[in-house]
């Protein structure tokens, strides 16, 4: 059998499960090898050298949207149909159903539940910060004057 290039496969999973757009696939990819760097991992070499599990893939997927897409991460991201960590999880997995990625024994979907709130990762860093209300003077009143 001869081995599917990582645009075919994409492909394959697509037809299988529509729910998330191609770029989708190569910006995991892409955020996988920016984890790994990240966490100090060989990009090459034995499997087991390289695992990162989900929450860390979670973690580095979200700084390499940041650096790449700042203020618009959470929009791009949701345009290719990710709007939860529980997707990256599930394009983690349909990667793994193809040959893309290997699992161990204990890797699950279920890693990816919950890393984190996309407003809260994505949006609220770029949001203006709240000024602490300045200090008003308190007013004297003045006298009144008399004619």
């Amino acid at each position: 059998m001869q081995k599917l290039s990582f645009a075919e496969a994409v492909e394959k999973i697509r037809a299988k499960d529509s729910r998330y757009a191609e770029d989708a696939y190569y910006f995991v990819r892409e955020g996988l090898d920016f984890s790994l760097k990240l966490l100090k991992k060989p990009v090459q070499g034995p499997a087991k050298d390289r695992h990162v599990t989900g929450q860390e893939l979670l973690e580095g997927i979200a700084q390499y949207a940041l650096q790449q897409y700042g203020p618009l991460a959470k929009t791009v991201l949701e345009y290719w149909g990710i709007k939860r960590g529980e997707d990256f999880g599930e394009i983690v997995f349909n990667m793994i159903s193809v040959g893309l990625l290997g699992k161990t024994d204990k890797d699950t979907k279920e890693d990816f539940a919950g890393g984190y709130d996309f407003h809260e990762k994505f949006v609220k860093p770029f949001l203006p910060r709240k000024k602490p209300a300045a200090h008003k003077p308190h007013r004297v009143a003045s006298e009144s004057k008399t004619n």
